[in-house]
């Protein structure tokens, strides 16, 4: 078996920002597989991880974490690592998540609740080049659509921080009117009552 310890095993770079998970799964791949686990907290940090050392094997990433999402990394990593693999391991099984996820080249998509088994032949069906998604999930994923846009997702998500009109269009580096009609589409989209309720259908499908 190949530890940490060991450089010549298949490079993994394990993200999630919650410790005990991420140190929990760090430990069963290491104990299960010949895995050199290396360990980040979101993907942010992944990314900086990644510019200074590009050989690795497969990304294993959470999708809900602070500053830089797993699909976030997905999408980076399809710009400047494309040869890179990423798989995807949730909580959560919502259809939005699923079709976001497959769009920014994920090429897995597991539940943590799934056997460890699972994950190890996920992980080297993936290395062997094959996408790895669960039937029933990417059913439900391409049976709906995301009806938002990628800047009304932006105009929503900091409007789901707390942020006020004028400072959603700064940080976007629009005009103010732009960043509410933005908001005012969403809201009209998902039948909203107002942005807060927008924000909160579009966490519950996983479009945000």
């Amino acid at each position: 078996m190949t530890n940490e310890l060991n450089p010549r095993g298949r490079r993994l770079l394990l993200v999630e920002d919650q410790t005990m998970v991420r140190n929990a799964l760090a430990a069963l791949l290491r104990l299960e597989s010949d895995f050199h686990v290396v360990e980040v907290s979101d993907g942010a940090e992944a990314i900086q991880q990644l510019t200074h050392d590009s050989a690795y094997d497969v990304v294993l990433s959470d999708i809900e974490m602070p500053n830089v999402s797993g699909i976030e990394l997905a999408q980076w990593l399809t710009q400047q690592q494309p040869q890179l693999p990423l798989v995807i391991i949730t909580t959560f099984g919502r259809s939005g998540y699923i079709r976001r996820a497959i769009d920014a080249g994920v090429r897995g998509f597991l539940l943590k609740d799934a056997p460890i088994n699972d994950l190890l032949t996920a992980l080297t069906t993936v290395l062997q080049g094959q996408r790895v998604i669960d039937n029933s999930l990417l059913l439900q994923a391409l049976g709906e659509q995301d009806p938002l846009s990628d800047k009304e997702r932006r105009a929503l998500a900091l409007a789901a921080e707390g942020l006020s009109t004028s400072a959603i269009a700064a940080q976007l580096f629009i005009a103010e009117g732009t960043a509410r009609n933005y908001l005012s589409e969403a809201i009209s989209k998902l039948h909203a009552s107002n942005r807060i309720d927008a924000a909160r259908i579009a966490r519950q499908n996983g479009w945000l």
